[in-house]
């Protein structure tokens, strides 16, 4: 049996008079496929006729559930819906806009940012946000470049790159789908490493321009904090010099360390789902007019946890084996809260 926790607090905003907070989050949402077979992509599970035997109904419970969650995450904290989502495994923009104006969220008038990846199962990466306080400036899809031993290319997800105005204050965020664990952690790990240096190299651009930036970096990088995409690359050293300042804070460290994790897989418990943030974005002390980060958190209510059987205290996951099983997603959500 394996349990999750959920929230870890460091700053607290709740003395401060007249604060406002927002909402960031993540979610991998499983598998979010339309039931229209795609010719260039390899999508014919999530058809009626597919392993699955997914049907519309499916797919519009799927939406509705995973608009539930998206509506719910940080709400205790904030009184209302995230100002940016960052989604991974979304199949196209048709399912994003039958997400969007789903029951739970029409009336938030969220916006997207999205394009189709040459990833070859055709999932995506794409944002959400709330255009009457966010304002995208520009973005832009990174490309991740990897070839196999054969030097033959191996097609992924790009990186969304988003710089915008979050009232009043600039914003940089990456959202992040890395390549997968197949074929084993050490064997696949030169490709999330890759993509660590990919985001790292943007990062240092950005920060050549403004050294105080606030910049995010969030997204489901199958690996955990400790690894050495995370730890070492992205989360490294500014100049590369031992005694040198990290270029971000990682609350995901200290929530893997106790115990805390986003998914399962085979009894192995993992903290793949993080938001990295910038040192600018901690420097007030809590003193300041601008936006600074206040506290972490898993979103895992107790319904979206599986509670009995072989897969007791696992993510309620909406595929397994060879059908459609109902559940929300095989990873839990996770957040920041950002305060002013």
């Amino acid at each position: 049996m394996i349990w999750f926790c959920i929230l870890i607090s460091f700053c607290n905003y709740g003395q401060i008079k007249n604060s406002s907070s927002e909402i960031i989050a993540f979610y991998n949402v499983e598998n979010l496929f339309d039931t229209i077979d795609d010719p260039d992509t390899f999508d014919e599970n999530y058809t009626l006729k597919g392993l699955y035997n997914y049907s519309s109904e499916n797919y519009k419970e799927k939406i509705e559930k995973t608009a539930q969650v998206i509506s719910e995450i940080g709400a205790s904290l904030s009184n209302k819906e995230p100002v940016l989502v960052g989604l991974a495994e979304i199949e196209n923009n048709s399912v994003l806009q039958d997400l969007i104006l789903s029951k739970k969220l029409e009336n938030v008038k969220y916006e997207v940012i999205h394009k189709d990846s040459p990833d070859h199962r055709g999932i995506d990466v794409a944002l959400l946000y709330r255009p009457n306080i966010f304002f995208p400036v520009n973005y832009e899809f990174l490309e991740l470049k990897l070839w196999n031993e054969l030097g033959e290319r191996l097609y992924t997800r790009d990186v969304l790159y988003v710089q915008g105005v979050l009232d009043g204050d600039e914003i940089h965020l990456f959202v992040n789908h890395w390549p997968s664990r197949r074929g084993g952690k050490t064997k696949s790990q030169p490709k999330r490493i890759k993509a660590a240096y990919l985001v790292n190299q943007k990062v240092h651009e950005i920060l050549a321009q403004e050294s105080e930036a606030k910049i995010l970096v969030l997204g489901d990088f199958n690996d955990d904090p400790f690894d050495q995409s995370i730890k070492a690359i992205l989360s490294g050293n500014k100049d590369h010099r031992k005694n040198s300042e990290p270029l971000f804070f990682n609350p995901m460290q200290s929530m893997f360390k106790k115990g805390m994790n986003t998914l399962a897989y085979r009894d192995g418990i993992n903290l793949f789902d993080q938001i990295l943030i910038s040192k600018s974005l901690l420097k007030s002390s809590c003193s300041s007019d601008g936006y600074h980060y206040v506290r972490s958190g898993i979103y895992n209510p107790l319904y979206l946890i599986n509670m009995t059987g072989r897969f007791s205290g696992y993510p309620k996951r909406s595929f397994s084996g060879q059908k459609y099983d109902g559940g929300y997603s095989d990873h839990f959500p996770v957040y920041i809260e950002l305060a002013k």
